[in-house]
Protein backbone atom coordinates (compact mmCIF):
# COMPACT_ATOMS: atom_id res chain seq x y z
CA UNK A 1 0.00 0.00 0.00
CA UNK A 2 2.79 2.43 0.87
CA UNK A 3 4.50 1.74 -2.48
CA UNK A 4 1.23 2.30 -4.38
CA UNK A 5 0.54 5.56 -2.55
CA UNK A 6 4.10 6.74 -3.11
CA UNK A 7 3.86 5.97 -6.83
CA UNK A 8 0.64 7.95 -7.13
CA UNK A 9 2.19 10.84 -5.21
CA UNK A 10 5.24 10.93 -7.47
CA UNK A 11 2.99 10.85 -10.54
CA UNK A 12 0.94 13.72 -9.16
CA UNK A 13 4.04 15.81 -8.47
CA UNK A 14 5.35 15.02 -11.98
CA UNK A 15 2.05 16.11 -13.46
CA UNK A 16 2.13 19.38 -11.53
CA UNK A 17 5.70 20.00 -12.68
CA UNK A 18 4.81 19.36 -16.31
CA UNK A 19 1.76 21.58 -16.00
CA UNK A 20 3.90 24.40 -14.61
CA UNK A 21 6.40 23.94 -17.44
CA UNK A 22 3.63 24.24 -20.02
CA UNK A 23 3.80 20.64 -21.24
CA UNK A 24 0.36 19.65 -19.93
CA UNK A 25 -2.96 21.24 -20.56
CA UNK A 26 -5.86 20.97 -18.06
CA UNK A 27 -8.52 18.37 -18.88
CA UNK A 28 -11.81 17.28 -17.38
CA UNK A 29 -10.20 14.09 -16.05
CA UNK A 30 -7.94 13.49 -13.07
CA UNK A 31 -4.80 14.26 -15.13
CA UNK A 32 -3.92 16.44 -18.08
CA UNK A 33 -3.23 15.71 -21.73
CA UNK A 34 0.39 16.17 -22.90
CA UNK A 35 0.82 19.09 -25.32
CA UNK A 36 3.82 21.36 -25.97
CA UNK A 37 3.58 25.07 -25.32
CA UNK A 38 4.84 27.18 -28.20
CA UNK A 39 8.06 29.12 -27.60
CA UNK A 40 7.08 32.64 -28.68
CA UNK A 41 9.32 35.55 -29.66
CA UNK A 42 10.16 36.46 -26.08
CA UNK A 43 10.86 32.83 -25.23
CA UNK A 44 13.21 32.27 -28.18
CA UNK A 45 15.11 35.52 -27.66
CA UNK A 46 15.32 34.64 -23.98
CA UNK A 47 17.12 31.45 -24.92
CA UNK A 48 19.84 33.57 -26.55
CA UNK A 49 20.42 35.57 -23.37
CA UNK A 50 20.36 32.39 -21.28
CA UNK A 51 22.93 30.90 -23.66
CA UNK A 52 25.19 33.94 -23.38
CA UNK A 53 24.80 33.99 -19.58
CA UNK A 54 25.70 30.30 -19.39
CA UNK A 55 28.79 30.92 -21.53
CA UNK A 56 29.76 33.77 -19.24
CA UNK A 57 29.55 31.33 -16.32
CA UNK A 58 31.42 28.72 -18.42
CA UNK A 59 28.73 26.26 -17.39
CA UNK A 60 26.60 24.42 -20.00
CA UNK A 61 24.70 22.87 -17.10
CA UNK A 62 22.75 26.09 -16.74
CA UNK A 63 20.85 25.35 -19.97
CA UNK A 64 18.39 22.65 -21.10
CA UNK A 65 20.19 20.97 -23.99
CA UNK A 66 18.71 18.10 -25.94
CA UNK A 67 20.49 14.75 -25.54
CA UNK A 68 21.79 14.82 -29.13
CA UNK A 69 22.62 18.53 -29.31
CA UNK A 70 25.11 19.48 -32.00
CA UNK A 71 27.42 22.49 -31.61
CA UNK A 72 29.64 24.11 -34.22
CA UNK A 73 31.94 27.09 -34.01
CA UNK A 74 33.32 28.61 -37.22
CA UNK A 75 32.38 25.46 -39.11
CA UNK A 76 33.95 22.98 -36.67
CA UNK A 77 31.95 20.55 -34.57
CA UNK A 78 32.96 20.93 -30.93
CA UNK A 79 32.08 19.37 -27.63
CA UNK A 80 29.62 21.41 -25.62
CA UNK A 81 31.62 23.70 -23.33
CA UNK A 82 34.67 23.97 -25.59
CA UNK A 83 35.84 26.89 -27.76
CA UNK A 84 34.11 30.19 -27.04
CA UNK A 85 32.57 28.62 -23.93
CA UNK A 86 36.02 28.80 -22.32
CA UNK A 87 36.93 32.33 -23.45
CA UNK A 88 33.66 34.32 -23.44
CA UNK A 89 33.87 37.24 -21.01
CA UNK A 90 30.86 39.45 -21.70
CA UNK A 91 27.99 40.74 -23.78
CA UNK A 92 28.45 43.86 -25.86
CA UNK A 93 25.93 46.59 -26.58
CA UNK A 94 25.01 45.64 -30.15
CA UNK A 95 22.11 43.14 -30.41
CA UNK A 96 19.99 42.11 -33.38
CA UNK A 97 17.58 39.15 -33.53
CA UNK A 98 15.90 37.26 -36.36
CA UNK A 99 13.26 35.28 -34.51
CA UNK A 100 11.48 32.48 -36.37
CA UNK A 101 8.58 31.60 -34.06
CA UNK A 102 6.90 29.29 -36.57
CA UNK A 103 9.98 27.08 -36.98
CA UNK A 104 11.38 27.40 -33.44
CA UNK A 105 14.66 28.99 -34.50
CA UNK A 106 16.34 32.19 -33.39
CA UNK A 107 19.39 33.90 -34.91
CA UNK A 108 21.40 36.58 -33.18
CA UNK A 109 24.05 39.01 -34.39
CA UNK A 110 25.74 40.81 -31.54
CA UNK A 111 28.91 42.24 -30.10
CA UNK A 112 30.64 40.34 -27.31
CA UNK A 113 33.95 40.28 -25.49
CA UNK A 114 36.26 37.29 -25.66
CA UNK A 115 39.16 37.34 -23.24
CA UNK A 116 38.03 40.95 -22.60
CA UNK A 117 38.57 41.86 -26.27
CA UNK A 118 35.63 43.03 -28.42
CA UNK A 119 34.43 40.58 -31.08
CA UNK A 120 31.27 39.77 -33.06
CA UNK A 121 29.08 36.68 -32.71
CA UNK A 122 26.53 35.22 -35.11
CA UNK A 123 24.55 32.66 -33.12
CA UNK A 124 21.78 30.35 -34.31
CA UNK A 125 19.76 28.19 -31.92
CA UNK A 126 17.15 25.55 -32.68
CA UNK A 127 14.70 25.05 -29.82
CA UNK A 128 12.49 21.97 -29.51
CA UNK A 129 10.18 21.18 -26.58
CA UNK A 130 11.98 23.55 -24.27
CA UNK A 131 15.46 22.27 -25.16
CA UNK A 132 18.27 23.59 -27.35
CA UNK A 133 18.89 20.92 -29.97
CA UNK A 134 21.32 22.72 -32.30
CA UNK A 135 23.86 25.53 -31.89
CA UNK A 136 25.77 27.25 -34.69
CA UNK A 137 28.25 30.00 -33.93
CA UNK A 138 30.40 32.18 -36.15
CA UNK A 139 32.85 34.18 -34.08
CA UNK A 140 34.47 37.10 -35.85
CA UNK A 141 37.45 38.06 -33.75
CA UNK A 142 37.66 41.67 -34.84
CA UNK A 143 37.66 44.56 -32.38
CA UNK A 144 37.12 47.01 -35.23
CA UNK A 145 34.02 45.18 -36.45
CA UNK A 146 32.49 44.96 -32.96
CA UNK A 147 33.05 48.64 -32.25
CA UNK A 148 31.68 49.54 -35.69
CA UNK A 149 28.43 47.66 -35.12
CA UNK A 150 28.05 49.17 -31.68
CA UNK A 151 28.47 52.65 -33.12
CA UNK A 152 26.02 52.06 -35.99
CA UNK A 153 23.48 50.41 -33.74
CA UNK A 154 20.85 49.18 -36.24
CA UNK A 155 18.75 46.40 -34.69
CA UNK A 156 15.73 46.08 -37.05
CA UNK A 157 13.22 45.58 -34.24
CA UNK A 158 10.29 47.48 -35.77
CA UNK A 159 7.47 45.28 -37.13
CA UNK A 160 6.16 45.80 -40.64
CA UNK A 161 2.54 46.80 -41.24
CA UNK A 162 0.47 43.63 -41.63
CA UNK A 163 -0.37 44.52 -45.23
CA UNK A 164 3.33 44.60 -46.20
CA UNK A 165 4.38 41.27 -44.73
CA UNK A 166 5.59 38.52 -47.04
CA UNK A 167 5.53 34.77 -46.62
CA UNK A 168 8.56 32.85 -45.43
CA UNK A 169 8.99 31.49 -48.95
CA UNK A 170 8.95 34.98 -50.47
CA UNK A 171 11.46 36.25 -47.92
CA UNK A 172 13.87 33.40 -48.70
CA UNK A 173 13.43 33.72 -52.45
CA UNK A 174 14.10 37.45 -52.46
CA UNK A 175 17.12 37.26 -50.15
CA UNK A 176 18.61 34.49 -52.27
CA UNK A 177 18.49 36.76 -55.31
CA UNK A 178 21.23 38.76 -53.58
CA UNK A 179 23.54 35.73 -53.56
CA UNK A 180 22.62 34.66 -57.09
CA UNK A 181 23.02 38.17 -58.46
CA UNK A 182 26.47 38.53 -56.91
CA UNK A 183 27.65 35.11 -58.07
CA UNK A 184 26.54 35.58 -61.68
CA UNK A 185 27.41 39.29 -61.61
CA UNK A 186 26.76 39.90 -65.27
CA UNK A 187 24.97 43.19 -64.59
CA UNK A 188 21.72 41.73 -65.93
CA UNK A 189 20.32 39.87 -62.94
CA UNK A 190 17.17 40.36 -60.91
CA UNK A 191 18.32 42.79 -58.23
CA UNK A 192 15.42 43.41 -55.80
CA UNK A 193 17.00 46.40 -54.06
CA UNK A 194 15.13 49.31 -52.56
CA UNK A 195 16.40 52.68 -53.80
CA UNK A 196 17.90 53.39 -50.36
CA UNK A 197 19.35 49.90 -49.85
CA UNK A 198 22.37 49.92 -47.56
CA UNK A 199 24.90 47.26 -46.61
CA UNK A 200 27.08 46.98 -43.51
CA UNK A 201 29.92 44.44 -43.49
CA UNK A 202 32.21 43.86 -40.53
CA UNK A 203 30.94 47.01 -38.84
CA UNK A 204 31.58 49.25 -41.87
CA UNK A 205 29.24 50.73 -44.46
CA UNK A 206 30.10 49.26 -47.85
CA UNK A 207 27.47 51.14 -49.88
CA UNK A 208 26.47 54.80 -50.18
CA UNK A 209 29.64 56.05 -48.47
CA UNK A 210 30.02 59.82 -49.00
CA UNK A 211 32.71 60.86 -51.46
CA UNK A 212 35.64 62.31 -49.48
CA UNK A 213 36.25 66.04 -49.88
CA UNK A 214 38.45 66.82 -52.84
CA UNK A 215 37.79 63.48 -54.55
CA UNK A 216 35.54 62.56 -57.47
CA UNK A 217 32.95 59.84 -57.08
CA UNK A 218 34.06 56.81 -59.15
CA UNK A 219 32.01 56.25 -62.29
CA UNK A 220 30.56 52.69 -62.52
CA UNK A 221 30.88 52.94 -66.32
CA UNK A 222 34.65 53.46 -66.27
CA UNK A 223 35.96 52.19 -62.91
CA UNK A 224 37.94 48.95 -62.73
CA UNK A 225 36.97 48.31 -59.12
CA UNK A 226 33.59 48.52 -57.42
CA UNK A 227 33.24 51.33 -54.91
CA UNK A 228 31.68 51.60 -51.45
CA UNK A 229 30.41 54.99 -52.63
CA UNK A 230 27.95 53.28 -54.98
CA UNK A 231 24.45 52.07 -54.23
CA UNK A 232 23.61 48.38 -53.88
CA UNK A 233 22.20 48.35 -57.40
CA UNK A 234 25.14 50.22 -58.94
CA UNK A 235 27.59 47.71 -57.48
CA UNK A 236 25.68 44.75 -58.92
CA UNK A 237 24.99 46.32 -62.29
CA UNK A 238 28.67 47.22 -62.68
CA UNK A 239 29.66 43.55 -62.95
CA UNK A 240 32.78 44.34 -60.93
CA UNK A 241 32.00 41.76 -58.23
CA UNK A 242 32.62 38.99 -60.75
CA UNK A 243 35.66 37.74 -58.80
CA UNK A 244 33.23 36.21 -56.28
CA UNK A 245 33.18 32.98 -58.25
CA UNK A 246 30.84 30.91 -56.09
CA UNK A 247 28.39 31.49 -53.23
CA UNK A 248 27.61 28.08 -51.82
CA UNK A 249 26.04 26.25 -48.92
CA UNK A 250 23.36 28.95 -48.74
CA UNK A 251 21.49 27.98 -45.58
CA UNK A 252 18.62 30.20 -44.53
CA UNK A 253 18.19 29.40 -40.84
CA UNK A 254 15.57 31.92 -39.68
CA UNK A 255 12.77 33.91 -41.32
CA UNK A 256 10.72 36.53 -39.48
CA UNK A 257 7.75 37.72 -41.60
CA UNK A 258 6.54 40.10 -38.89
CA UNK A 259 9.71 42.16 -39.18
CA UNK A 260 10.65 41.27 -42.75
CA UNK A 261 13.93 39.62 -41.70
CA UNK A 262 16.02 36.75 -43.03
CA UNK A 263 19.19 35.26 -41.51
CA UNK A 264 21.57 33.09 -43.51
CA UNK A 265 24.96 31.43 -43.46
CA UNK A 266 26.99 30.93 -46.64
CA UNK A 267 30.49 30.68 -48.09
CA UNK A 268 31.90 33.11 -50.66
CA UNK A 269 34.65 31.53 -52.76
CA UNK A 270 37.22 33.48 -54.76
CA UNK A 271 38.89 30.95 -57.05
CA UNK A 272 41.68 33.35 -58.15
CA UNK A 273 43.90 32.40 -61.09
CA UNK A 274 42.25 32.99 -64.45
CA UNK A 275 38.92 33.83 -62.79
CA UNK A 276 40.36 37.19 -61.73
CA UNK A 277 40.17 38.41 -65.34
CA UNK A 278 36.68 38.99 -66.72
CA UNK A 279 34.61 41.27 -68.91
CA UNK A 280 32.25 43.89 -67.49
CA UNK A 281 28.71 44.22 -68.90
CA UNK A 282 29.92 47.00 -71.24
CA UNK A 283 32.74 44.80 -72.62
CA UNK A 284 35.77 46.13 -70.73
CA UNK A 285 38.37 43.58 -69.56
CA UNK A 286 39.15 43.87 -65.84
CA UNK A 287 41.45 41.98 -63.48
CA UNK A 288 40.47 42.15 -59.81
CA UNK A 289 40.03 40.15 -56.63
CA UNK A 290 42.27 38.05 -54.35
CA UNK A 291 45.36 36.54 -55.95
CA UNK A 292 45.09 33.28 -53.99
CA UNK A 293 42.13 30.93 -53.47
CA UNK A 294 40.09 32.53 -50.71
CA UNK A 295 36.90 31.65 -48.84
CA UNK A 296 34.81 33.84 -46.55
CA UNK A 297 32.49 32.16 -44.08
CA UNK A 298 29.61 34.61 -43.81
CA UNK A 299 26.61 35.26 -41.61
CA UNK A 300 24.30 37.63 -43.47
CA UNK A 301 21.00 39.18 -42.43
CA UNK A 302 18.50 40.98 -44.64
CA UNK A 303 15.70 43.45 -43.91
CA UNK A 304 13.00 43.48 -46.61
CA UNK A 305 10.38 46.18 -47.01
CA UNK A 306 7.68 46.28 -49.71
CA UNK A 307 9.19 43.05 -51.03
CA UNK A 308 12.64 44.58 -51.64
CA UNK A 309 15.96 44.38 -49.84
CA UNK A 310 16.46 47.59 -47.92
CA UNK A 311 19.23 46.74 -45.47
CA UNK A 312 21.95 44.08 -45.31
CA UNK A 313 24.26 43.26 -42.43
CA UNK A 314 27.06 40.70 -42.48
CA UNK A 315 30.11 39.47 -40.68
CA UNK A 316 32.70 37.39 -42.45
CA UNK A 317 35.75 35.44 -41.41
CA UNK A 318 38.41 33.99 -43.70
CA UNK A 319 38.51 30.17 -43.54
CA UNK A 320 40.35 27.43 -45.48
CA UNK A 321 39.38 27.50 -49.13
CA UNK A 322 36.44 25.23 -49.87
CA UNK A 323 35.60 24.60 -46.20
CA UNK A 324 32.25 23.07 -45.22
CA UNK A 325 29.86 24.43 -42.58
CA UNK A 326 29.59 21.24 -40.54
CA UNK A 327 25.83 21.16 -41.24
CA UNK A 328 25.87 19.94 -44.84
CA UNK A 329 27.00 17.00 -46.90
CA UNK A 330 29.93 17.67 -49.20
CA UNK A 331 27.54 17.92 -52.15
CA UNK A 332 25.29 20.38 -50.30
CA UNK A 333 28.31 22.38 -49.21
CA UNK A 334 29.47 22.77 -52.82
CA UNK A 335 26.00 23.63 -54.13
CA UNK A 336 24.78 27.13 -54.89
CA UNK A 337 21.16 26.13 -54.28
CA UNK A 338 19.26 27.91 -51.51
CA UNK A 339 18.19 25.71 -48.59
CA UNK A 340 15.60 26.40 -45.94
CA UNK A 341 17.49 25.16 -42.88
CA UNK A 342 14.84 26.25 -40.38
CA UNK A 343 13.71 22.72 -39.54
Amino acid sequence: MRNGSGGRARAAWLGLGLLAAGWLLPSSGDMAVAAPRACDRSCLEGFVDRYLDAMLAHDPGKLPFGPEVKVTENGQKLELGDGLWRTFTGKGTYRMFVTDVEAGHVAFLGSITEADTPAMLALHLRVRKGQITAVEMLVQRSEKSAKGFEEIGYNWSDPLPASERKSREDLLRTANKYFTGMQQNDGKGDYPFADDCNRIENGTFTTNVPTPPGQTRPDPATSNMYSAQWTCREQFESGLLHFVTRIRDRRFVAMDPERGLVFSYAFFDHSAGDTRTFKTPDGRTVTAGPKQPWTWEIAEAFRLEHGKIRQIMAIMERVPYGMNSGWSTWEEGMSSDARDASH
